[in-house]
């Protein structure tokens, strides 16, 4: 549901806007908020931190509709403001996208000309949302924000957005290149770093298809994260074609190398957040905590080609893939042996 903080010192616009939008704010489409002027609009927002766009008069009491205006792109440049006046001259047009207005309406004149204005702003934010969303997760923002960059997409967003920690239920996978390390030894850098990333490459696609994430690349092993419905099933899937579609590579003569992988998968509840440095802004949005350890582990344990889960995931994917009971491995930290199978198809 949309909210929407409407900003005017007229108290009849409060009932035209709840009826002429009634069927909206019934269906659960808009929720609207209102204020008196600009420092009452400034405090709506601090009690409603989720406006999503602001409908705001331009001469009001106390404060104007452009100075609220300054002060929202102030404290929230994701915040979009639509100015609805009866002054519809180029200059109160021109001052209130020179203050940062994404749209400017003509007052009561046309209602289907503003849900349309509203329908677009909302949409813009949005797919704004939606961007950094996808910028939090990716690899390289993630590694190394700078200054820069938090400036240039607006720096309060981003690190707000960025430093949401959270407690969630999913499956981690560690999938290592078994003896890469014997080619990074003896090949130069160029054919190592090809050849890796090469790699890479198709094990990321199979990732990527189960809707897996990425979470960082460890020397010749990745760890990435599945979430949301059946995060467990898709995780070895993934883990399967993955090994499919290795083992369909030929050999490579000149490095006398064919790829071949351990793997280790474990889900449950992890702790999901930025690690690193702030000082160096340096930062890595990853996940934390025994059922990462466990994972990690067990891609250790594997040997060529197996894939190792324990006896919880087992339960839970056993109606769906055919694996085997191997026995049970010591792990660190861990008091009794832990029973692991190998997930065969």
């Amino acid at each position: 549901m949309a909210k929407i903080l409407v900003v005017d010192d007229e108290a009849d616009l409060e009932i035209l806007i709840k009826q002429k939008f009634r069927q909206k704010i019934r269906q659960n489409e808009y929720e609207f908020i209102f204020a008196l002027n600009g420092r009452q609009a400034l405090e709506q927002l601090e009690q409603h931190k989720d406006v999503d766009v602001v409908l705001s008069d331009i001469n009001m009491p106390e404060m104007d509709g452009l100075t609220l205006l300054s002060k929202i792109n102030e404290s929230n440049a994701l915040l979009k403001s639509v100015i609805v006046s009866a002054y519809g001259d180029l200059e109160n047009i021109r001052l209130a996208m020179n203050r940062g207005a994404f749209d400017f309406v003509t007052k009561l004149r046309d209602f289907k000309d503003l849900e349309i204005t509203i329908e677009r702003t909302l949409a813009h934010v949005k797919q704004i949302r939606q961007t950094l969303k996808a910028l939090k997760e990716n690899d390289i923002l993630r590694m190394y924000v700078d200054e820069t960059v938090l400036n240039f997409m607006g720096q309060k967003e981003i690190e707000s957005s960025m430093f949401e920690n959270e407690t969630l239920e999913a499956t981690v996978v560690f999938i290592d290149i078994v003896e890469f390390t014997k080619i990074s030894e003896t090949r130069s850098p160029d054919v190592v770093v090809n050849l890796l990333n090469e790699y890479f490459d198709v094990m990321v696609k199979e990732i990527i298809n189960q809707k897996g994430i990425v979470d960082k690349f460890m020397g010749d092993c990745i760890m990435a994260v599945f979430k949301g419905e059946y995060h467990c099933d898709r995780a070895v899937d993934a883990c399967l074609s993955i090994k499919s579609k290795l083992q369909e590579l030929p050999e490579r003569l000149e490095e006398g190398f064919k790829p071949k992988i351990s793997i280790g998968v474990n889900s449950g509840e992890m702790v999901s957040g930025n690690i690193g440095s702030c000082t160096l802004r340096r930062l890595d949005y990853t996940v934390i905590g025994d059922i990462v350890n466990i994972a990690a582990r067990l891609q250790a344990a594997a040997t060529v080609d197996q894939i190792l889960i324990t006896q919880q995931n087992y339960n839970l994917i056993k109606e769906s893939f055919s694996c085997r009971e191997v026995g049970t491995i010591s792990m660190k930290n861990k008091k009794d042996p832990v029973v692991v199978y190998e997930v065969l198809s």
